[in-house]
């Protein structure tokens, strides 16, 4: 049995359901709003377990999840298209998917803006006029605008990790011991 036809079969509904999702907020001329709509979903998902049950939970029927995920929708005030496709996904037993429709559609919503996202970890907390360098430079390399999305590992030590697209930069401290450590261990 393949392990990643799973994943690849709830990619596949995410994607989906967010280039319907999308298509219809753009027609509408409502993307600022679909996206700031994602940004509170997603710190609902990432804040409310009971929403996460709500999502995940085999338990609770297709009509509950469908009347709970319309509830939490129309209480955070989203778009009716967001809310509708939530409502739709709840009836066909797809909430599951629902992290993977939220990556989706940022990404789509980025593209349409002419954004690239950047994923940065580094040791310690950039400033806004590191971010702003940061992005300075990417943009040079990459030729679009860059949007950087950070996150701190104080295991780095120093440095940082840069992921844009299939590309990635490691100038780690950590890396650069391991590295050391890896070369001593080849000459003795």
């Amino acid at each position: 049995m393949d392990v990643s036809e799973p994943a690849s079969i709830s990619s596949g509904i995410a994607e989906r359901y967010a280039a319907a999702v999308f298509e219809l907020a753009r027609e509408a001329d409502a993307l600022d709003t679909l996206e700031a709509n994602l940004d509170d979903l997603a710190q609902a998902h990432a804040d409310s377990s009971d929403l996460r049950d709500l999502i995940h939970s085999p338990v609770y029927s297709r009509s509950v999840q469908e009347q709970g995920i319309r509830a939490v929708a129309d209480k955070m005030g989203l778009m009716d298209t967001l809310k509708n496709a939530l409502a739709l996904m709840a009836s066909k037993r797809r909430l599951l998917v629902l992290p993977a429709l939220i990556v989706q559609l940022r990404e789509m919503i980025a593209d349409a803006k002419g954004l690239v996202t950047a994923d940065v970890t580094t040791a310690v907390e950039l400033s806004s006029e590191q971010s702003k360098k940061l992005a300075e430079t990417l943009k040079a390399s990459v030729g679009r605008d860059v949007q950087i999305k950070t996150t701190v590992d104080e295991s780095l030590i120093g440095g940082l990790i840069v992921k844009v697209g299939s590309k990635m930069i490691d100038t780690s401290i950590r890396s650069k011991l391991s590295s050391l450590q890896n070369a001593m261990k080849e000459v003795g």
